[in-house]
């Protein structure tokens, strides 16, 4: 068998091809089938089934288009209570593609409905883990108290995780290649390997999820320290229950409009242009999530600063700028909440001062700062010790705990998100001077 990995950097998210005797299964494609469709095509293969591990929570998958454009059967655990055409796959269950017999391991623990697809072909076998087994960890078990068709508190999907390690791989050589649908990066777990894909012999010497230990024990180390959980995760799995529109439809039915230079004040705008652009002149009431390069985590912070269905505006650098942005609103499924897509005049009403990083430097205590960086991070230690700590996340929520008396400067760890929120502190506390820090954050 063929395995092609596919990596969507933005999202750590990792999809997969499984091609044998001119046929091919895919197993937790992003949103855009078409990268998947061209592989087909090179090898002259036909796409007859496609295996979904859980509904995902951090982007929208393509089971469903590709269901419709090319007939294959979606496969995913009877549990989920999928809304879409399907076949129920849980353990003992097999389906032949090609050469290579597929069949499945229950592994609740990231959710209730987690499959493992196991694929074998000769001496072979293949893991494709989804969310449960990660290179060098295990997927989270707190998303999924408010979403999904199964809900479960986060204790008990721990416990179901411990049950899970303990039981569901032993049967299995360690030579067994393992292929997760998440990497370094990911929210949907902690402490992830940079690592693609490993073996199941390695994850039983380095993953502390196999070492031998208590139930409370891993209980205990599997619920601290996971990162925040973004706005948009329950409204993806519900979408993800559901199947999503295809793309092509959904991105063009999104309006483009040139040289805008005013916009109704009560809907959000999300400006992607690069923090100097911005700083330089935007529309009134602008939040800057950068888009500027394919591995910054716009999607992720997208989702996490706008509410699902919250209705915003999407400003870009250029009109070449609008399909591949429109790409990346429709990855976590919220294209269709946004109003319209825009290019801005020049000159515009909006403007944030530089700071003058030099004069910051020899007078910290003349202003507040305010470090945006997720909790589990200020944990580690604090670049400012008066800093007032709000994750970006809250900050929309929170900016009232922020004193006006001085001028503000704003921080995160590397530069990139202190230009969004720097721009929320400025939108809404509009009578005091903001600054961001930006990338000078790393002379301290």
């Amino acid at each position: 068998m063929i395995i092609e990995q596919f990596n969507d950097e933005a999202l750590a998210h990792y999809s997969y091809a499984i091609i044998s005797e001119g046929e091919m299964a895919l197993v937790d494609p992003s949103r855009n089938p078409i990268q998947y469709y061209k592989l087909a095509e090179k090898h002259n293969a036909k796409i007859v089934a496609v295996f979904e591990t859980h509904p995902h929570a951090d982007f929208v998958s393509s089971h469903l288009q590709i269901h419709e454009e090319t007939a294959a059967t979606i496969y995913v655990s009877k549990m989920v209570g999928a809304e879409y055409e399907h076949q129920g796959f849980d353990e003992g269950v097999s389906l032949q593609v090609g050469t290579v017999t597929f069949t499945s391991l229950n592994t609740p623990g990231h959710s209730p409905d987690s499959i493992t697809i196991v694929a074998k072909e000769g001496d072979k076998t293949a893991l494709f883990t989804g969310d449960t087994l990660f290179i060098g960890n295990v997927g989270r078990p707190d998303l999924r108290e408010n979403a999904g068709n199964m809900r479960a508190k986060r204790l008990e999907l721990a416990k179901d995780m411990y049950a899970t390690m303990k039981t569901k791989f032993t049967d299995l050589p360690d030579n067994t290649l393992v292929y997760p649908a998440h990497g370094a990066g990911s929210l949907c777990g902690k402490n992830m390997s940079t690592d693609s894909s490993s073996t199941l012999g390695n994850e039983r010497m380095s993953n502390w999820a196999f070492k031998e230990q208590t139930e409370e024990e891993f209980v205990e180390e599997i619920l601290k320290d996971q990162p925040f959980i973004p706005s948009y995760f329950g409204f993806d799995v519900d979408i993800n229950k559901d199947g999503a529109l295809h793309i092509q439809k959904a991105k063009y039915e999104v309006p483009v409009f040139l040289n805008v230079d005013e916009i109704e004040e009560s809907i959000s705008i999300v400006d992607t242009r690069s923090g100097d652009d911005f700083k330089k002149s935007h529309l009134v009431g602008s939040i800057n999530i950068m888009a500027t390069s394919p591995k910054q985590k716009f999607e992720t912070w997208l989702g996490a600063i706008i509410k699902p269905e919250e209705p915003y505006y999407l400003v870009v650098s250029s009109v070449e700028d609008i399909d591949p942005l429109l790409e990346r609103v429709a990855k976590i499924g919220y294209e269709k909440q946004l109003k319209s897509i825009i290019t801005v005049a020049e000159n515009l009403e909006g403007n944030m001062p530089f700071l003058d990083v030099t004069a910051f430097k020899k007078n910290t205590s003349d202003f507040t700062i305010v470090d945006i960086r997720n909790a589990s991070e200020v944990a580690e230690g604090k670049f400012f010790e008066h800093a007032i700590a709000i994750p970006l996340n809250e900050l929309r929520d929170r900016v009232t705990e922020i004193p006006t008396d001085k001028s503000i400067v704003v921080h995160c760890a590397g530069g990139y998100r202190s230009a969004a929120g720097s721009s929320i502190i400025a939108k809404l506390l509009d009578k005091v001077e903001v600054f961001d820090l930006s990338d000078a954050i790393k002379d301290f």
